[in-house]
């Protein structure tokens, strides 16, 4: 169901989940709060929390999944990578190309399609059928780990780790041309772009604080290899970082100046980007736990020609 609500002088200072809830009986509360922190539900194409309380002239935008949703995210036999796996957790190393969770549109061969044929149980972790099991998430074409919760409490408490920044996440890059510093921070707020609405921008205003440390790991002669930590955890936040200071991902797409579409002849068919490293405390023990995950045959492909380039 398409969401449009326009806030009149009778819904303001209402709370958007309580809003939301009342528009449709198919949606409870419960998963009207849901709804909105997966970001399916937005007032004035902006992210808010479940509990903001409305003002007038203000636009609720989104889709309400239909309560047939969950008999279409059918289990696909789609082969994992598996890092690790206990009865509490389990660590993907997803492959690129690969999207996520089901959206309208989309109900198949995605890493939900594929978590419900392995284990039938997740299906029963989370509010939203269409995310069942999922604690975060990477882009379609970022390839790497991705941590998933086998059970609700398990998955209650990643959400928590990652909502107070408690899990270290590094990633590798390509990233076109050279540094002049071998490491280094990003701090550049991050919104929603004013036009492109499925995109992000840099928003010095209005944005969201956003932080991400580098470190080169290795140079080419037209671009870097590069270690990212993210202090934050912002939609596209390496994509639109990198851009910013004009050293976007080799095969980046969206975030990527004419002049940089051609990187000396390098051609990748997606932003070389890989979720390298996990560290976080287990749901269960609570000891902190690390992992690793291998780069993808296409990231050692681009890497090796690089390397080629005199």
């Amino acid at each position: 169901m398409k969401l449009i609500i326009h806030i009149d002088d009778n819904l303001k200072e209402t709370r958007l989940d309580a809003i939301v809830a009342n528009y449709s009986k198919a949606c409870p509360r419960s998963k009207a709060a849901n709804l909105i922190r997966n970001g399916d539900i937005l007032v004035n194409a902006e992210k808010k929390k479940p509990g903001y309380k409305t003002k007038q002239s203000d636009i609720i935008t989104g889709i309400i999944p239909d309560s047939g949703n969950e008999a279409m995210v059918l289990p696909e036999n789609i082969k994992l990578n598996i890092k690790f796996e206990d009865d509490h957790i389990m660590l993907i190393n997803k492959k690129p190309g690969m999207v996520v969770h089901p959206a309208p549109g989309n109900f198949s061969g995605t890493l939900v399609n594929a978590l419900l044929f392995y284990d039938p149980k997740i299906r029963n972790v989370g509010e939203d059928c269409l995310r069942s099991g999922i604690v975060h998430r990477l882009d379609k074409d970022t390839s790497g780990l991705m941590v998933v919760a086998k059970t609700k409490s398990a998955l209650h408490f990643l959400q928590n780790e990652f909502k107070q920044r408690r899990v270290e996440k590094k990633y590798l890059a390509l990233v076109s041309g050279n540094f002049a510093d071998d490491q280094g921070e990003i701090n550049l707020p991050i919104a929603r772009h004013p036009v492109k609405r499925k995109i992000m921008a840099i928003a010095r205003e209005n944005g969201k604080f956003a932080r991400t440390c580098w470190r080169v790991k290795k140079k080419f002669k037209t671009a870097c290899l590069v270690e990212a930590l993210l202090k934050t955890g912002r939609t596209h936040q390496i994509r639109v970082h990198f851009y910013a200071i004009d050293h976007p991902l080799i095969g980046e797409l969206v975030y990527q100046p004419r002049r940089y579409r051609k990187n000396k002849g390098i051609v990748a068919l997606r932003q070389m980007l890989h979720s390298w490293q996990l560290s976080f405390r287990h749901p269960y023990s609570g000891k902190r736990i690390f992992f690793e995950a291998e780069l993808p045959e296409d990231f050692l492909q681009t890497q090796a020609l690089l390397e080629s380039i005199q």
